[in-house]
This record gives structure tokens, sequence and C-alpha cells, in this order.
């Protein structure tokens, strides 16, 4: 048994202030279990069962109308992100839940500012809305590959903070999770999608180019953790080598957080009471 089965503060980023210390992704091994019960079979099973919590929630939260919630997921390629959505989320009513995955900016996207596209696909009110990969994307791969200077990186920061402030003073959630895989477990992803002609067109060409950036990618997770991880919006480092322990540890979070949120049902309306229907 672990010895903090349901403590993710370890696991956690939001700076007091400009004087923070640097997040560091080696304080956090990608094969850490904080959450795992120690059985994998009961892992599988809690995870299910959350699934079901969830779904509950998401119902009250569709119901309510007060609330909106923004769930990020950025990790590299293989990392689980699509994994997640079906292990997390899969069980609620795709009435009050959105997905979107973000690719590269298209040309009238990219005539306009970055965030312009990310802001048109925020949560309505009742509604979860998860990115898969983000805006986060726009500090990750333009600094990755110098097409902006260190300068613009850090006015992009900014700019991320500023508009995750606003969305949470306007009655949205955010949850921000980084899905952190080690190299060697990437690797065995990436061989498997190959080996397997079902999932060989996941493959890229392009996935092992990115792959020779590993480095310069963990360093830009960190600075962009650590100059994004707000009190308004921080983030949460999953580790997640074990597919089954990266979705129990998610979606234990997210039902802290919905339950956090002190849901109600509307109230009923006058007239129904004693109604009776024939």
């Amino acid at each position: 048994m672990p010895s903090k089965p349901t403590d993710a503060s370890p696991y956690q980023h939001a700076k007091a202030g400009a004087g923070s210390n640097r997040f560091h992704l080696s304080r956090v091994s990608p094969g850490d279990k904080p959450f795992s019960s120690g059985d994998k079979v009961r892992d599988r099973a809690r995870v299910e069962e959350l699934a079901v919590e969830l779904d509950v929630r998401q119902n009250l939260l569709y119901a309510d109308r007060r609330h909106k919630l923004l769930v990020v997921l950025q990790g590299t390629d293989t990392s689980g992100k699509d994994g997640t959505l079906r292990g997390v989320f899969g069980r609620m009513s795709a009435l009050g839940v959105k997905t979107i995955g973000w690719k590269a900016p298209t040309e009238s996207e990219r005539a306009r500012d970055y965030l312009w596209r990310i802001h048109q696909q925020v949560p309505a009110a009742g509604e979860i809305m998860v990115f898969n990969r983000s805006h986060y994307e726009d500090v990750l791969v333009p600094p990755v590959n110098g097409w902006i200077t260190k300068a613009q990186t850090k006015q992009r920061y900014a700019h991320i903070n500023d508009f995750e402030r606003m969305l949470v003073e306007t009655g949205t959630t955010v949850c921000k999770f980084m899905l952190h895989i080690s190299k060697d477990e990437q690797r065995d992803r990436l061989q498997e999608r190959l080996d397997d002609p079902t999932k060989r067109w996941k493959f890229a060409a392009d996935d092992l180019s990115v792959r020779k950036q590993w480095d310069d990618y963990q360093g830009a997770y960190e600075a962009l953790i650590s100059a994004t991880g707000t009190p308004w919006a921080p983030w949460t480092v999953v580790p997640a080598d074990s597919k089954t322990h990266r979705n129990l540890m998610i979606a234990t979070l997210l039902k802290r957080t919905l339950d956090g949120l002190d849901l109600a049902y509307p109230p009923d309306d006058p007239a129904l009471a004693g109604l009776i229907v024939k």
C-alpha cells in the first residue's frame, strides 16, 4: 500500500509569486502510483466505479447550470490522452460533455491571436469540456523549434494566466493534467503502434522526429508548468507509465473537484406539486 494513497500535493504546482522556484519534472517519477491500492485488479474496478460516480455528478452539473468545468490533458505523444478520455469520461452523457483534439492551427486561425480559437471552445454553463492538447501547445512547439523568442514565450505565459483567471472569475473551474511518461515507456508504446495493424494509423513519421527533441520538450514542460501553475489554475503532474493508475488518479481528483462545487438540482416548480400523470 502506498503511504499517501490519495495525496496529490506532491504532484501539483501552483506558484505563490514571481519568485517561486522552478518546477522540475525529475521530482516526479513516471512510474509512481500514489493513488494505487497496490492491487491492479482492484484499481481497475475502482476506475469503473469512479466513471459511474462521475456520470452522476456530470448529470448534476448539467442540471445545476451554475458551474463550468474545463479539463486540460497535456502530454507527449503516447502519454495517454485518448485513453484517459475513454477510461475516465466514457460513462458520461454526450449531452453535457464535449471534447476537442487540438491540431495545428488553420490558415484562418493563424490570422488571429493564438487564443482566439481556444476561447470559442470553452465550456458553457453546466458543461464539461475536455481539451485533448490545448493552448499549451503554443508554448511548447514554437519555443522548442525556435519559432518564437524567449521574450515572446514569457509574454504568452502571461496571456494564458490572464485568460485562465478570466475563465475562473466567470464561473469556470480549470483542471490541468500533464500526463508524465518516461522515454522508455514512450518507445514501447510507439513500437506497439507499429507492430499492431489496428493501431498503425496512429503512428506518424513525425513522431520519431519529435522524439529526438525529448529533452527540449521536457524542459519546455518544466518552464510552462513553472510559469502557468497558478492558484486559480494549478497543474497536476500525473505519473502515467501505468495506464490504470493514470485513470485512477485523474478520476479521483475530478470527483473531488465536482464534489467541492456544492452542486444541487434546481428547485421544483411549485405547479408540479401533487400533479398526477394520467
